[in-house]
């Protein structure tokens, strides 16, 4: 059985590559072309528990907003975490503000070029660190996510559940990254899982490694990797209160810059309680309306807020609120969640929809 070839993959890539608005076509990197390492940081942390097809458009505005490293570290980051809002994960988006201001004020606006020294960067993990060093400075570095960890259990026939069998994924893939062309191989591996390796019913007849794939050989390439059961998520229950001033503004306030949705706007209203949504006191007095239930997945539990909602004239906020003017509202402003919110509240769409991330 011929052994899985760096060679083979590299040819397949050459004519099969994804055509990725942060990436260099592999025809010009063998010319000797090599990506804006700003490029590949930005696109590597909004793509974590994110799609291609929902990051796209995310990148592509805050390249047109803040074209270089220098520009996103003098950013306001409440713009920032404006810009980000719907990409989920949101303390992503505080962490690239920090990064952006590390490389900038300790690093003289260049990203380190090892693993090692982009490990030490806020927000940047191994896996991110790998990618960078591979696909910005082509370190021969492995480069493990959700694509490669399945290209290379099929590969081996890894029969251990993830997550215990991470170590032996990336052990195995740091021996087959070549010296040449480590960054197009880590993207190689990427597209390989993402359009010929996939979840389900893996097309492996057009796969360049489908001779020496044990899985395939045995037949049930489309079974791993395998996967420990998942515990049920729990619900938790809440009380939102959406109040719109006669202008349009909406009261909002900030939620802690640490925990879930840290550091984004949300509108007032109670903690989030399993078994029983907890006594919730309004903002101010009003004539409060029902607007019904409004449901949103995170990743380790179910939400469900009950919505009430209310038109009011000028009034000072409470303490802890603020008015945001109802051009903000109609931009990109608020989480996800919020705006289910707002739109069960009023009836009208708070956002223009860019895509479907993962939350």
């Amino acid at each position: 059985m011929p052994a899985p070839s760096a060679t083979a993959l590299l040819d397949w890539y050459d004519v099969h590559a994804r055509r990725l608005p942060w990436r260099i076509p592999p025809e010009d990197r063998k010319l000797g072309v090599l990506p804006d390492p700003y490029r590949i940081w930005l696109s590597e942390v909004m793509l974590q528990q994110t799609t291609v097809a929902a990051v796209k458009s995310y990148f592509l505005d805050f390249l047109a907003r803040w074209p270089t490293l220098q520009a996103l570290a003098a950013a306001p980051r409440d713009d920032v975490m404006a810009a980000w809002a719907g990409l989920g994960y949101y303390s992503r988006a505080r962490n690239l503000k920090a990064c952006a201001e590390a490389v900038t004020r300790d690093h003289g606006g260049r990203f380190p070029e090892t693993v090692e020294g982009l490990a030490t960067l806020p927000g940047i993990g191994p896996y991110t660190a790998a990618a960078i060093a591979a696909i910005a400075f082509d370190t021969p570095a492995a480069v493990v996510d959700g694509n490669v960890e399945r290209v290379v259990a099929r590969l081996f026939a890894l029969e251990a559940p993830l997550p215990d069998v991470k170590p032996e994924i990336r052990r195995l893939t740091a021996t087959l990254t070549p010296d040449k062309r480590p960054g197009d191989f880590a993207q190689a591996m990427m597209d390989l899982g993402a359009t010929i390796c996939t979840p389900k019913r893996p097309a492996c007849a057009l796969c360049p490694w489908s001779e020496p794939c044990l899985a395939r050989r045995r037949g049930d390439a489309d079974t791993l990797p395998r996967r420990r059961a998942k515990a049920e998520r729990p619900t938790r229950y809440g009380t939102a209160f959406v109040a719109h001033r006669y202008d349009g503004a909406l009261l909002v306030r900030r939620r802690p810059d640490k925990g879930l949705l840290g550091g984004m706007l949300e509108v007032p209203g109670s903690d989030w309680k399993e078994d029983a949504a907890p006594e919730a006191t309004p903002p101010f007095q009003a004539d409060w309306k029902s607007a019904g239930d409004v449901e949103h997945t995170f990743t380790h539990f179910h939400l469900v807020l009950s919505v009430k909602g209310a038109e009011v004239g000028d009034r000072p906020p409470p303490a802890d609120c603020f008015w945001l003017e109802a051009a903000a509202v109609a931009g990109e402003a608020l989480p996800s969640v919020m705006r289910k919110v707002v739109e069960a509240a009023t009836g009208r769409p708070a956002r223009q929809r860019r895509g479907t991330p993962k939350m």
